[in-house]
């Protein structure tokens, strides 16, 4: 059996070292002598086979075993080089430097023989020739070991050579030859464990025959036959020895430094294949020695590492035998795998799921309760996978646990059903979470586990209906709700086949997808209506059921008679509710059930009109009297008013009610209420909503193009008047009512906006309307006053205190918000309307930051100067209300005024970084926000700067968003406001001013470099020139600095300096000039002014030492970035950084918690080369612990 130490092959007794070659060496010396593009041919071709993947790769090892034959030392180059040409090298190692140079010195070489132009490799290249060269690759090299496996591998020169330089190139730092040699190796390690598995198996078969042979009689023992059993096993001893040698030679050469690579994938490869050869050779690997290495990468940063963690342990788990091997690792790991159930990578979360489920199946001891809540919960992700394997898990937990009797007793129906327990555990677990509004989530998660009891449906209706068996619990009101809610639920997911809303990106219509036509035949569904009619949440779901199902069975299973029942029950169900959601579901199963393509549609029809006939006259006659009574209606009859109200209007939002008229009765509600002002709240709602469905389906007639013009006139006519109506309840002093008109005027304009003559409904014209100021006025008013408040002053009759009327009153007002940004953003209203809703992004960004972002984004595509005209005038605006309550002589260190400068900040980032398409724009806002800034001039004189004058300090947080001749152009402009004495002031007033010259003027000539960087040292002088190309190769063209975007406000007049203007000096930066030795006091002109003792001390005089030191620094940094910049290419890396404590968990911390309460021995895993089998046999095994892989042999070669 293997052990898990490693042996170096260089000292095992008879061997040569890695860089020697053996007396064969010199054989083909001849042959290979001055035959470089010989060898290079054949290498090309046996690289071009293992690409193509074409050719069996078994005849091709073949070929390649008889060149061996032939000549080792020409196939063993041939084989040299195929690695060294799939790793994207363009070298070809010659016989001669095979002969006389060490690994490393040959690796060297080819290193130099890369193409740096491209970082590009086999391994990493696209494209259908690529496609499958890995597997290809992987495939030659387990053909080959598996053909040299009873002979050549055991030659004691094939596998040396090959395993010396796969180790030699792992650990280069050209990421090319070290994956490829990682993956190399790895895929050489798992053939080699299938041989050492095969040999294994061979031994223990021999054993058992000689162990046969002896235990004969000895008339009947044949010593011949014991004497050729003796010499076999130990034949297959030594080769397992060998194998064992060569494999602990990779395990220690490459796995141990590899697994901990700096690239990810070298990382993932090395952990995938150390799984294959535990679960492969489970006997010698499945051990804590190996294990550990898995659990510490677990914690790796990549999420590709973490995934192949979970995927080799998967393969562990799924074998029951080997669970007893895998206890102290899950007992170590455990809270680790769970924690990964939350990982921010979705798929490492799903193999996470379902690693504990294989742990679950292996054991219920090992996770416990709170284990088990962490994932019960994910059947609610909005991340459809996630949640599918928890309700793989949550089955495998709570379902799938049966008595043995049940699978003996016959098969029963309804709440005698093995299901029904089962069914009750589902509603039970719904309830326990606490989520009641997620069903949904909850039946889709377990649909393709769960199905056959999620379809139980007669079940389910049993449940509801039958009562309990003798010794059972009756179900609660809850747990009914619960049921029929979950029962809507899986009708739904059975008809429609796609995951609920938020889950999934649309249907998913699978080919079992037919509409349910079961719990009619069996237990006819509507038999539960009776029951629970007055419940109006049970109703409700059950109204939904029809919906769902084939209607047609009414006809083809002669139920009409249940049609019939079904109607006067909803009926019924109409006349008897007044709550909306009820009455909602009734409207929308008359909807389902009125389909003109069904045969049921006349008597369906017939009972609807019925049914509305009746409603109406009611409200009509009610109507009459309620008016009737003046300024104090009656409360009874004011009920009976708004009962029928809201049956009318639930029926008009999905059926058609044009036939009756409603507009003018509603119409006539709506202005008494006006009038008298004290009609209910609920009326004048539902009395809105009702009339703006009117318009909505009259629209929908004339859209058609059936109608005749009269329609159009009178579609028109109501649509203006109700308008004009919802505009005045505007006003009204009830939120709700004023909340309810603003809704709908927002649709109502934007549906009757220019939008509507589009897609060729040019005839729709007449019915364009733009709404006048005052609308746009009101509309504006309503939002700031009722979106734009503190959450403390949106008191709701004392509700707010509640956190979830918080949460609801919140989404309210950012519907209300959405609503009208939705009318800027297709320009119904003045797009400057938006000025008001900009200058609230950061006051109440928490709330509404999203919304306004966006309604920016889409502005600026509409219009980009007029959106940049709109933000200058927010900022205006709330500096104009600063100045109101601070005064003009505000401080520019408040609160209040680095708030609008932190808001500009956030304008200006929205602009981007493409300064062309935002030229024009940028140089609007500037226009706008200089003469707002010199508009107001101070009442004390000239003297004295204009009021706004600071608002020059918030307007420079746009500089940097202006290109350098536009800053030239705008600084033109600016100097046209401002006077002589303006230029001379520095007084703190006059800072502003100063500040956003200096902002117009930084990088007037060169916009690169800031102020600061104008004093940069000479070396970052010359690491700038030699980074980027001089600046006279490409020259911006000044003559566009006031053509082109600013032609718009800047003619030629105002292009020219003003004659008495005094220009303030250009700070501009040295970094792009010549790097010619400045005196100090030249270096520093413009920028600081020195003292004379600065002065002297800067011009000591140096030495001819001192310039020769300066002189040689300056080679040695020359040297050191050529060098830097030819390492540059993506190839060369520098890996000299160890991997975050997420890949290694080394910090001491880490340490101690695995190692706490480990009573085992900590083994060196890299033993002495002398030690024989027994003496490795002796050794105790190495448990976890991570300072087996710090030990000084594996420190001591370079990580990476």
């Amino acid at each position: 059996m293997l052990t898990c130490d490693v042996i170096m092959l260089q000292a095992k007794k008879g061997k040569k070292g890695p860089g020697e070659k053996g007396k064969g060496a010199g054989k083909g010396a001849g042959r290979m002598n001055g035959h470089h593009q010989e060898n290079g041919m054949e290498n090309v071709m046996l690289f071009e086979v293992v690409r193509l993947g074409k050719s069996a790769m078994q005849s091709v090892v073949d070929d390649w075993i008889e060149s061996y034959k032939h000549d080792r030392d020409v196939a063993l180059l041939d084989l040299i080089n195929f690695f060294i040409q799939c790793s994207g090298c363009k070298g070809v190692v010659t016989g001669e430097m095979f002969r006389n140079m060490q690994n490393s010195e040959i690796i060297r070489k080819m290193t130099e023989e890369f193409d740096e132009d491209s970082g590009d490799y086999p391994l990493t290249m696209a494209g259908p020739q690529w496609k499958k060269f890995k597997s290809s690759f992987c495939e030659f090299i387990g053909v080959l070991v598996r053909q040299c496996q009873y002979s050549i591998i055991y030659d004691e020169y094939m596998m040396d050579t090959v395993i010396s330089l796969l180790t030699g190139l792992s650990d280069s730092q050209v990421r090319a030859f070290r994956h490829t040699s990682t993956l190399a190796a790895m895929k050489l390690m798992t053939a080699l464990v299938n041989v050492a598995l095969n040999l294994s198996i061979n031994m223990d078969n021999t054993q058992r025959q000689y162990e046969a042979e002896r235990n004969k009689m000895i008339g009947k023992r044949a010593n011949d036959r014991l004497e050729l059993l003796l010499q076999k096993r130990k034949e297959l001893q030594e080769n397992q020895d060998e194998i064992e040698n060569m494999m602990n030679a990779i395990f220690k050469g490459v796995f141990v430094h590899r697994y901990r690579d700096a690239i990810a994938e070298i990382r993932a490869i090395c952990i995938e294949e150390i799984g294959v050869w535990m679960k492969m050779y489970s006997d010698a690997f499945l051990n804590d020695s190996y294990l550990k290495y898995v659990g510490w990468t677990m914690h790796d940063k990549q999420g590709e590492v973490r995934l192949k963690c979970l995927t080799a342990l998967q393969g562990l788990y799924h074998n029951r035998e080997l669970n007893a091997k895998l206890e102290l690792f899950t007992s170590r790991f455990k809270d680790r795998i769970v924690s990964m159930t939350l990982d921010k990578e979705y798929d490492v979360a799903v193999q996470a799921i379902k690693l504990l489920t294989l742990v679950l199946h292996s054991s219920d001891e090992v996770l416990t309760a709170e284990d088990c809540e962490s994932v019960y919960h994910l059947v609610y992700s909005a991340h459809r996978p996630v949640a599918v394997a928890a309700g793989e898990f949550l089955f495998k937990k709570l379902f799938s646990h049966r008595d043995p009797e049940d699978d003996s007793m016959p098969k029963r129906r309804g709440r005698q059903s093995v299901n029904a327990n089962l069914i009750k555990t589902a509603v039970f677990f719904f309830l326990e979470s606490e989520l009641h509004e997620h069903a949904a989530y909850l039946v889709d998660s377990m649909w393709d586990c769960a199905a056959e009891i999620l379809k139980d449906w007669e079940c389910m209706i049993s449940l509801l209906l039958d009562e309990p068996l003798p010794g059972e619990e009756a179900l609660t009101d809850r747990q009914e709700t619960a049921l029929i809610e979950i029962m809507l639920c899986t009708i739904r997911q059975a008809a429609e086949c796609h995951p609920p809303v938020g889950r999934g990106t649309g249907k998913r219509v699978r080919p079992d997808a037919t509409r349910i036509g079961q719990p009619l035949k069996t237990d006819p569904w509507f038999h539960t209506l009776p029951v629970y009619s007055v419940d109006a949440e049970k109703v409700t779901n059950l109204l939904q059921l029809p919906q769902f199902f084939d209607l047609e069975i009414y006809t083809t299973g002669r139920l009409e008679k249940h049609l019939d029942s079904l109607l006067r029950q909803i009926r019924e169900i109409v006349e008897k509710h007044t709550d909306t959601d009820v009455l909602e579901a009734c409207s929308k199963t008359y909807h389902a059930l009125c389909n003109e393509e069904f045969t049921i549609f006349n008597r369906v029809d017939i009972a609807r009109s019925q049914l509305l006939d009746e409603q109406v006259d009611k409200f009509n006659r009610l109507l009459e009297d309620f008016l009737q009574e003046g300024e104090d209606p009656d409360e009874d009859d004011a009920y009976q008013v708004l009962s029928t109200l809201k049956r009318i209007t639930a029926f008009h939002n999905a059926h058609d009610l044009s036939k009756w008229d409603l507009f003018t009765s509603n119409y006539k509600l709506l202005n008494t209420g006006i009038e008298n002002g004290d009609m209910p709240e609920q009326i004048v709602i539902h009395a809105l909503q009702c009339t703006h469905y009117v318009i909505l389906w009259s629209l929908a007639k004339v859209s058609e193009g059936t109608s005749k013009k009269e329609d159009m006139l009178t579609l028109r006519k109501q649509m203006r008047a109700f308008c004009l109506m919802c505009q005045r309840y505007l006003t009204s002093v009830n939120t709700a009512v004023k909340e309810q008109a603003f809704t709908i005027l927002c649709d109502l304009l934007l549906i009757f906006s220019h939008q509507i003559i589009s897609g060729g409904r040019e005839a729709l014209e007449p019915l364009v309307y733009t709404p006048e100021a005052s609308l746009q006025s009101d509309l504006l008013n309503f939002i700031l006053d009722h979106v734009f408040i503190d959450q403390d002053e949106d008191s709701n009759n004392g509700q707010q205190d509640d956190e979830a009327s918080k949460i609801e009153a919140l989404h309210k007002r950012r519907n209300l918000l959405a609503a009208y940004c939705k009318l800027i953003i297709y320009n119904v209203v003045e797009m400057n309307t938006g000025a008001d809703i900009f200058k609230q992004y950061m006051r109440y960004y928490n709330d509404y930051g999203d919304i306004i972002k966006e309604t920016m984004s889409k502005t600026r595509q509409i219009d980009k100067i007029q959106c940049a005209k709109t933000l200058i005038l927010s900022l205006q605006q709330l500096f104009n209300e600063m100045l109101s309550d601070l005064g003009p002589s505000f401080d520019r260190s408040s609160s209040a005024f680095c708030g609008i400068k932190e808001l500009a900040r956030r304008f200006s980032l929205t602009f981007g970084l493409d300064q062309l398409k935002t030229r024009e724009a940028i140089a609007m806002l500037h226009k706008d926000g200089i003469e707002f800034a010199f508009k107001e001039p101070n009442p004390q004189g000239e003297g004295h700067p204009p009021l706004n004058l600071a608002f020059l300090d918030i307007l420079s947080e746009f500089s940097s968003k202006l290109m350098r001749q536009d800053k030239r152009t705008v600084h033109m402009y600016l100097e046209r406001f401002m006077t002589f004495q303006m230029a001379l002031q520095r007084e703190d007033c006059w800072l502003p001013l100063i500040s956003y010259r200096n902002s117009l003027q930084a990088g007037g000539d060169d916009d690169t470099m800031s102020v600061v960087s104008g004093i940069s040292s000479r070396g970052s002088s010359v690491r700038s020139k030699k980074a980027k190309p001089a600046t006279g190769k490409r020259k911006l063209p000044e003559e566009e600095s006031s053509s082109s975007s600013t032609e718009v406000w800047m003619n030629r007049e105002q292009s020219m300096q003003t004659p008495i203007m005094m220009p303030s000096p250009h700070l501009t930066s040295t970094i792009m000039r010549e790097p010619k030795r400045l005196r100090p006091e030249e270096s520093y002109m413009g920028v600081y002014t020195m003292t004379p003792d600065q002065q002297q001390q800067h011009t000591h005089p140096q030495t001819p030492q001192q310039q020769q030191e300066r002189a040689m620094n300056y080679a040695k940094l020359r040297s050191n970035l050529q060098h830097a910049i030819r390492r540059g290419t993506g190839l060369m890396e520098d890996d000299e950084e160890p991997i975050v404590e997420d890949v290694m968990m080394s910090s001491e911390g880490r340490i101690e918690d695995l190692n706490e309460g480990m009573d085992f021995d900590t083994m060196d895993i890299d033993l002495p080369p002398s030690k024989n089998r027994r003496e490795r046999s002796e050794l105790k095994p190495d448990f976890f612990d991570p300072a087996s892989i710090m030990d000084e042999s594996v420190l001591g070669v370079p990580m990476f």
